[in-house]
């Protein structure tokens, strides 16, 4: 399948999809593709943001602060491993049997299918602004995203025996 495709069916039967990405093998690579692709898009959904700031602030350009959050994007790929090892070491004192290998795919699966909702997410900030607008959506992203990262996680710890290894 198609990563649109499993992104979609992520928000109905993110473990199965879980199963399906497991199942593929480990492949370093295209786990950090997935992550990478996850960070693009949600780079993509401040856009908006960031162009209001610029907007409502002329001493702040555009550009600057686009370069400045591709960057902090990309500063923070070693923290989405910590947390991904974190959440392992975690799980395996929970009893989970999987591998650090399943708990990265769990994590950037999630961030990539949790990415078209921070899209809307973006575009609420960019558009209305902070308020109980943006406070709605950014907390209907985080629910998303937890519960199709404890999902996949679940798939990887407890189901998956050797998480993908």
């Amino acid at each position: 399948m198609s990563a649109t495709d499993d992104i979609l069916r992520s928000y109905r039967a993110p473990r199965a999809v879980m199963r399906s990405l497991l199942a593929r093998g480990r492949s370093e690579p295209w786990a950090l593709s997935i992550l990478l692709a996850a960070l693009a898009v949600i780079f993509v959904a401040q856009w908006p943001r960031l162009s209001r700031i610029a907007h409502l602030d002329p001493d702040q350009p555009l550009t600057g602060l686009m370069l400045g959050t591709g960057l902090a994007a990309l500063a923070a790929l070693p923290a989405f491993y910590l947390l991904a090892g974190a959440s392992h070491v975690i799980a395996r004192a929970l009893g989970g049997r999987g591998s650090f290998y399943g708990a990265r795919l769990a994590l950037f699966w999630a961030l990539l299918a949790a990415s078209p909702l921070m899209l809307l997410q973006g575009l609420v900030a960019g558009f209305i602004g902070a308020g109980a607008q943006l406070t709605f959506v950014s907390a209907a992203v985080g629910l998303v995203f937890a519960a199709i990262w404890l999902a996949a996680l679940r798939v990887a710890e407890f189901e998956h025996p050797g998480g993908g290894a």
